[in-house]
């Protein structure tokens, strides 16, 4: 029990440190998330502006300031609050064996390094489009994942407007990929969660980017705009799940763009009476719904 207590406690002080560390430009430029979040976010920004989709759409749009706040409390605050967990769930796994290539199905230490984070890339995409897609179709996830789908004027800053226990949901697929692909190195998973943050800002900012060819490979904002419109067709739960590759949607038929004009309603129904302060919406989820889902 004492080194599982161990084990939390040196989790939380070094995520405590190495945060300190990123604001204080105490880490490597290429893995300072806090910086990097920072540039991303005001690059895209900045192309919002100059370029808008939505022309009257404020640049201060609707909550524009809550999910800033989102932003750095899904990435770092929260980080902090559980990294201790993940910590004692390592040596957990130490004690029954289990290590980061006891599960591995294919051996990628041979091949180069790019080709090796293409791999992951994909696999990790598509592992969540798969948890995206059940946000959507099962009652009781989909609770936590309207906090998302709150959005009611897009920008960049949405993507990072969900609720904390997505994070539950989301974090372990990043190891659970790393796992199924021995000889890669879980530091290079920075690299590929970076690209993602990025193509994740641009598919919600308000810009009209659809990659010409590309979209049948690439995620995009007119396509993710649909995927958040309030009303989606007839007998669907939902449509466009792609986080950044758009290619499964095309797949697995849940691509649907029927016009560009970015002007369609936002939300899901009975989002008029959802919870509009962050502390009601990172309570929401756990107790029995008083909305129908969309």
């Amino acid at each position: 029990m004492q080194t599982y207590v161990e084990a939390f406690i040196n989790g939380f002080l070094n995520t405590c440190q190495w945060t300190l560390n990123s604001i204080t430009f105490g880490v490597p430029w290429y893995t300072n998330y806090f910086w990097g979040l920072i540039i991303l976010s005001l690059t895209i920004w900045g192309l919002e502006i100059a370029f808008p989709w939505r022309k009257d759409q404020a640049i201060f749009r609707k909550d524009f300031w809550l999910d800033a706040f989102y932003m750095f409390f899904n990435f770092f605050v929260f980080a902090i609050m559980v990294s201790g967990f993940y910590d004692v769930l390592e040596v957990l796994f130490d004690d029954i064996g289990i290590t980061m290539n006891s599960l591995a199905i294919i051996d990628l230490s041979e091949l180069p390094v790019t080709v090796q984070l293409l791999i992951f890339f994909i696999l990790l995409d598509f592992l969540q489009w798969i948890t995206h897609m059940a946000l959507h179709k099962y009652e009781v996830i989909w609770q936590f994942h309207k906090v998302h789908h709150s959005v009611k004027e897009m920008g960049f800053a949405a993507h990072l407007r969900y609720h904390w226990m997505e994070n539950i949901l989301y974090k372990p697929l990043k190891t659970f990929g790393v796992m199924l692909i021995g000889g890669f190195e879980p530091q290079q998973a920075f690299i590929v969660h970076f690209i993602a943050i990025a193509i994740g800002h641009l598919n919600h900012a308000n810009i009209k980017l659809t990659w010409g060819p590309l979209k049948y490979i690439f995620n995009n904002p007119v396509m993710h705009l649909y995927h958040h419109a309030y009303t989606v067709p007839k007998g669907k739960f939902g449509v466009n799940f792609g986080i950044s590759l758009s290619l499964w949607d095309y797949l697995f038929c849940t691509y649907y763009v029927p016009e560009d004009s970015g002007t369609i309603p936002l939300g899901f129904e009975g989002d008029e009476h959802f919870p509009k302060a962050f502390r009601t919406q990172a309570l929401y989820g756990f107790k029995k719904p008083s909305s129908p889902k969309s």
